[in-house]
């Protein structure tokens, strides 16, 4: 069975201990783990996938913090280095009364940005891994390169690449420059998992059908498309399936997106899909996997923060059972 290995920023999320309050106006905030693609490895760990991280963290309290942390997540740390260069990366992010949030991070650089090509061991990749990566840390940087080094290997054993772009406008000096990286990254990649507040941003296009398969570039062969409480897409070359949200008492939407997406993956791991069954097994099994995966994120947001907030298999369950018109056994069982 193949491993998944996420690339990226591991970084400390401050969330607001209230609601409806501009950032500069908050008294008080919660430390949570935090960082798309560290998400994204903790949600596989938690359905039992082996995950792991690779990143660089700062030598100092709050690296040591989310190093336990995605450890007790059960993903493996071995290849998170530590650095006296740079700190750990933060993110203050302040509430907004229906969950939505916005961001001010603090990373100038952060040490993330720091892990150089050169420091990835081409040896800890083998046939059947996945690499998920997203766009945050494709900003300049010896990170930058680290990823398309990963990239490279990974194809190189015949591993699934997937690729959420994240966009993150605040951390880039420059929106275009921003949408161009992203662009230029999505054609390495089997799945893409976008959103619609990034949609039209990202490809120009404000036709929504037109803008979905203008994605279908180079080696791309799936689209999942989170359209948040309203559900979700998953699009091949060929086909089209979509699966309808659920209505949940909504706290914080941090981490949601990546509960989504690595829910979906899970799934793919425990079922060994390949890059070549890939197309076949989503189109065969897109309700199932939306439906799982949507009940993922839907969970996350009724609590604070990304890892803190995922919910186990048996919650899944339950929730699906809960809901009419909804299996409670919506995939291939763990």
């Amino acid at each position: 069975m193949g491993k998944l290995f996420c690339i990226g920023e591991v970084l400390i999320d401050f969330i607001p201990c209230e609601k409806g309050v501009p950032l500069k106006d908050v008294l008080s905030f919660e430390r949570t783990p935090g960082g798309a693609p560290a998400n994204v490895a903790a949600t596989a760990a938690k359905f039992g996938q082996k995950s792991l991280m690779i990143s660089k963290l700062g030598n100092d309290a709050f690296g040591d913090f989310l190093v336990e942390k995605l450890v007790q997540s059960g993903v493996n740390t071995d290849y998170i280095l530590r650095t006296d260069e740079a700190n750990t990366a933060l993110a203050f992010v302040s509430l907004k009364n229906n969950g939505d949030r916005d961001f001010s991070f603090y990373r100038n650089p952060s040490a993330d940005l720091l892990l150089e090509a050169d420091e990835l061991d081409e040896n800890i990749f083998n046939k059947g891994d996945y690499l998920h990566f997203c766009s945050v840390d494709l900003v300049e940087s010896p990170m930058k390169y680290a990823h398309q080094k990963a990239i490279e290997i990974v194809k190189s054993k015949q591993g699934i690449i997937s690729f959420d772009p994240n966009v993150r406008l605040p951390l880039w000096d420059d929106a275009q420059d921003c949408r161009e990286t992203i662009l230029e990254f999505i054609p390495l990649s089997h799945i893409v998992k976008i959103s619609d507040d990034e949609l039209e941003f990202i490809t120009g296009i404000t036709d929504e059908k037109e803008a979905l398969r203008s994605l279908f570039q180079g080696d791309v062969k799936v689209i999942v498309y989170t359209q948040g409480a309203k559900g979700a897409l998953v699009l091949t070359r060929d086909s089209e399936f979509d699966n309808r949200g659920f209505k949940v008492n909504v706290v914080d939407t941090t981490g949601a997106g990546d509960a989504f997406i690595g829910a979906f993956l899970s799934i793919l791991l425990k079922n060994e899909v390949s890059k070549s069954n890939l197309k076949t097994f989503v189109e065969e099994h897109a309700h199932e996997l939306l439906t799982f995966a949507n009940a993922c994120g839907a969970l996350t947001t009724m609590k604070k923060g990304g890892i803190s907030a995922l919910p186990t298999l048996q919650e899944i369950e339950a929730f699906l059972l809960d809901k009419k018109g909804h299996s409670s056994r919506p995939c291939v069982p763990f």
